[in-house]
């Protein structure tokens, strides 16, 4: 008979290890962290054209990718409310703001592709086209 199952392990020391690590960061210090360093895309992103900017396909793509992926940390509406971003420090980004908006296409695809702790790295996880078609979702959430 086995002392520890493994799922003990998973279920337990997991989460506790992660509340852990919470407790002794400093809101505070991460908060300044990012605003002195900022989350921004560098210069040349803003060169990256969107091949898929304006297309109706495109958004409708980027929406289902949207809701299976993204939604959960950035909220059904995109405003940085999802249930699983409630935990997290820092905590998504409203999607709807005039902040993310007003970013090139580029420097959003960008972000999409590199990822900044907590949210991850989506290079390896969508096909270009797929970055490119969340995207053109995330602008729409914009005209809502």
């Amino acid at each position: 008979m086995k002392l520890f199952n493994i799922k003990f392990v998973y279920i337990l020391l997991i989460p506790l290890a992660f509340f852990v690590f919470i407790g002794s960061t400093s809101e505070k210090s991460i908060i300044k962290t990012l605003e002195k360093s900022g989350w921004k895309a560098p210069p040349e992103a803003d060169n990256l054209k969107n091949p898929l900017k304006d297309l109706e396909a495109a958004t409708e793509e980027g929406e289902i990718i949207f809701n299976q992926h993204c939604a959960i940390c950035h909220g059904e509406n995109g405003s940085g409310d999802g249930i699983a971003g409630i935990g997290l420090n820092p905590r998504p980004a409203d999607l709807t703001s005039e902040e993310v908006q007003k970013q090139s296409d580029g420097a959003i695809f960008w972000k999409i592709t590199t990822g900044n702790p907590p949210m991850a790295s989506y290079e390896l996880i969508y096909s270009e086209k797929q970055r490119w078609q969340l995207v053109t979702y995330i602008r729409k959430l914009g005209q809502n």
